[in-house]
């Protein structure tokens, strides 16, 4: 029978070597074998080791740790209530007295051990006080549409496209060393190579018209799109059928306020600043996910490869968007208004 763990059984230089072994990945019985100790007063000296100070490791190797866990609290602490605070001004807030501080290095290790890394801000609308009660107000009273309800709404929107890249930030994985070589470049031209601006609608029925802008958007050009793109996709939703379009000066215009009301065109009533209310804004992002690899020369050119996948977008993406507006309702009103990830 082998050993137990006795006060004189083994030296301290053995269970050092226990615990080294183990963390070597040797099991119990090699470790048994080895010491001639048992199994089980192996496996109750590592328990006892852990419990005592966090890990099978009785002694820690390599440098000594330069904060205890008061400072790791602080800086964790100061991250939180101010999380703009890079890790050189947290560490200058919590360490201000201290005569020895830790390196800017140790603070951002402690802060990723938490789980908080940096990340780059997430742009969204700024939304006063007001709009948030509007937000709140139109979120419940739109809580509990139906399916039915939402196919009613003609949804609306312009958007711009360019034609050369695109406006977003894109990643690329490359080899150390290799950041000129140009299968790691993004191409760019001067002044952004030019844009197409599009409107374009969509319902419960699917995709509606998608139209090219021409020149300025003011509120004459805004009309003759309502009058001959908008309103007859409108009158073929049916009875009952509402336009929806956000608060864009142009849009709200009382020239066109006398063009709804004359044609008797109902407008849903929208809060001010809430994209992430209007599901054609994903539809937009599918679009320019399926132009992203298509380069044109013109407008006129961009213009058809969007017209063409504008048509190609299938009715399950546009299922998807509408029945998501209820976790958008739900979403502004958990936010109390303030903007969501949608």
């Amino acid at each position: 029978m082998g050993r137990t763990f006795g006060k004189n059984n083994l030296t301290d230089n053995d269970k050092r070597a226990i615990v080294v072994g183990r963390q070597n990945g040797l099991t119990m019985m090699t470790l048994a074998g080895m010491f001639g100790v048992t199994e089980a007063g192996i496996s109750q000296f590592l328990k006892r080791q852990k419990a005592q100070d966090g890990s099978t490791n009785s002694q820690r190797t390599g440098r000594p740790r330069v904060t205890d866990r008061n400072d790791d609290r602080n800086i964790l602490k100061t991250s939180r209530t101010n999380p703009r605070l890079t890790a050189p001004a947290i560490r200058r807030e919590v360490f201000l007295n201290s005569p020895s501080p830790p390196s800017v290095s140790t603070v951002k290790r402690r802060l990723n051990a938490a789980g908080i890394m940096g990340r780059r801000l997430v742009k969204k609308p700024l939304i006063s006080e007001k709009n948030r009660a509007a937000r709140v107000k139109w979120a419940k009273e739109h809580l509990n549409w139906t399916r039915q309800d939402w196919n009613k709404i003609l949804w609306s929107d312009e958007s711009k496209f360019l034609l050369f890249g695109s406006d977003g930030i894109q990643w690329v994985r490359r080899p150390i060393g290799s950041r000129y070589h140009p299968k790691y470049q993004l191409p760019t031209v001067r002044h952004g190579g030019g844009s197409c601006m599009v409107w374009g609608a969509f319902s419960g029925s699917g995709n509606g018209p998608l139209h090219r802008v021409n020149g300025i958007m003011d509120k004459h050009v805004y009309k003759d799109i309502l009058q001959n793109q908008m309103l007859p996709h409108l009158r073929a939703m049916g009875r009952g059928s509402v336009y929806q379009q956000d608060n864009d000066p142009k849009h709200t215009s009382l020239f066109v306020k006398d063009w709804f009301k004359s044609r008797r065109v109902n407008v849903m009533g929208w809060p001010s600043q809430s994209p992430d209310l209007n599901p054609i804004e994903h539809l937009w992002e599918e679009l320019e996910r399926r132009c992203a690899n298509k380069r044109a020369k013109n407008c006129n050119e961009k213009f058809a490869q969007l017209l063409s996948e504008w048509n190609q977008i299938p009715m399950s993406t546009i299922d998807t968007l509408l029945n998501s507006m209820q976790r958008r309702c739900q979403a502004v009103i958990d936010a109390r208004g303030f903007a969501t990830k949608y």
